[in-house]
């Protein structure tokens, strides 16, 4: 078991003896024990010696345990914290989750159930660790890699993809982000937004499918009082509301030819006349678009005009289905758990059902993968994720035998042998294979990477 560092703070001796036996007796070597709440503080302040775990009793004299659970957020935002009280208080209970408490213990506790208490906090910050780890290993050539920390990836043509978005981002030429529905086209979108020198201006997203015809132009253009019937006060559109920002066009292929017209003078002037006016406005956006169908064929049939096609082309993103980036499931997979499982909680997968979302091709992509980790999460109400958690279309899917290797379908997803292994290389292809940025980014020691690489036949 690796030396977690764990600290107990109670005014109570006895109960803080009892708490560091039953943990010295489960494994976990480095327990702290401490009966002064600023003294404990002190110690959790300590940088070299970082706190795992922190079990922390409510009522002290002194600084509450509420009080000294906000104090240790703020010195050290990575510690767990425990909550542990003889007072059943559900509004004290939400009060400690609000303020960063990892679980809340009701007094009396037995010692199986404070270990398990540990572990299962201690599981949940090794994922959130992992997953931290694997943002920073996705984005490790960008310039600004928080801009991209929502698009969880270990595939080689999405670092490609992200590299040139991040590239495109500081100019102000438009974008078309293709891809199927689902693929996150949205957040690359905002991470463009996040990564170009427009961040400080507005980001608007619009999906075009969600507009009927005849109100295009007064969501875009705006209107003033008594423009047409019903316009009971002045509007600003989307255009005046994100002036000198990004709009972001989703469906862009639904938008009518009559309203293509009038946002190419948009496109090509950086002008638009607000309903109700004939004064012409000046604006400056920088246009971002995206569609699931082929623009191409649009094209030929009449539906989509050539000249608006050009001008919103100044740039082309494709991002890849998930079913052809199956290495990035078992990082979503625990992306999901970790995001709906519920705080302190952290679900287990059984290996039948793993073997069946690592095998199925989601027609739906990221979106419906989410959408099965939520609603299976719910229905297996703290318990194993197993076949009947899944939907019926699901649970009638049939894996190949022997198509993955046993140790990259092990009951828990935190455990798959092949995350690790995909992160390394992935990180170390994207760093042109520079041993010494790679251990850097993957914040592991120099000779540590050399024997994995070597281990897994890799030069």
């Amino acid at each position: 078991m690796k030396n977690y560092n764990i600290i107990a703070i109670d005014d109570e001796l006895n109960f803080l003896k009892s708490i560091k036996r039953g943990l010295s007796i489960s494994g976990f070597r480095n327990v702290l024990t401490e009966e002064d709440s600023y003294k404990a503080l002190s110690l959790i302040n300590r940088k070299e010696s970082p706190i795992d775990v922190a079990l922390i009793d409510i009522s002290m004299p002194g600084m509450n345990g509420v009080e000294l659970l906000e104090q240790i957020k703020k010195i050290s935002p990575d510690t767990k914290c425990l909550m542990i009280t003889g007072i059943n208080d559900a509004e004290l209970a939400v009060t400690c989750i609000k303020k960063g408490a990892s679980d809340y213990i009701l007094k009396p506790i037995t010692a199986k159930d404070l270990v398990g208490a540990v572990k299962k906090t201690l599981k949940k910050k090794k994922l959130l660790d992992s997953m931290k780890e694997n943002r920073r290993s996705s984005t490790g050539n960008l310039k600004r890699p928080e801009a991209f920390r929502d698009i969880i990836t270990s595939s080689s043509r999405m670092f490609d993809i992200l590299q040139k978005a991040e590239l495109h981002a500081a100019s102000d030429i438009p974008i078309i982000i293709t891809g199927e529905s689902g693929t996150g086209k949205d957040l690359l979108a905002q991470a463009i937004h996040k990564t170009s020198p427009r961040v400080k201006f507005p980001y608007t997203p619009v999906n075009m499918t969600s507009l009927t015809e005849n109100i295009f132009d007064a969501e875009f253009f705006g209107h003033t009082k008594g423009a047409f019937t019903g316009a009971i006060r002045e509007r600003k559109g989307y255009l005046e509301q994100t002036n000198h920002g990004t709009i972001f066009m989703d469906e862009i292929g639904h938008a009518p030819l009559a309203f293509q017209a009038k946002l190419l003078r948009v496109l090509q002037d950086g002008e638009y006349i607000k309903l109700g006016t004939s004064q012409p406005r000046q604006v400056d956006i920088r246009f971002i678009t995206a569609t699931n169908e082929n623009l191409d064929q649009l094209l030929d049939k009449g539906l989509f005009r050539k000249d608006f096609y050009y001008r919103l082309n100044g740039a082309k993103l494709h991002l890849p289905p998930l079913r052809k980036r199956k290495k990035d499931i078992p990082l979503l997979i625990k992306n999901f758990l970790v995001q709906f499982s519920g705080t302190g909680t952290l679900l287990e997968i059984d290996e039948q059902v793993l073997s069946i979302l690592l095998e199925y091709d989601y027609p739906g992509n990221i979106r419906e993968l989410k959408s099965i980790v939520q609603s299976s999460i719910n229905l297996a109400q703290g318990q194993v994720i197993t076949v009947p958690c899944l939907p019926h279309s699901l649970q009638k899917f049939k894996p190949q035998k022997n198509k993955h290797n046993k140790k990259q379908t092990k009951v828990n997803v935190s455990s798959l042998s092949g995350v690790e292994k995909n992160h390394i290389i992935a990180t170390y292809n994207a760093t042109g294979r520079n041993k010494t940025q790679t251990a850097r980014l993957l914040r592991i020691g120099l000779n540590t990477l050399r024997r994995k690489l070597m281990a897994y036949g890799v030069e």
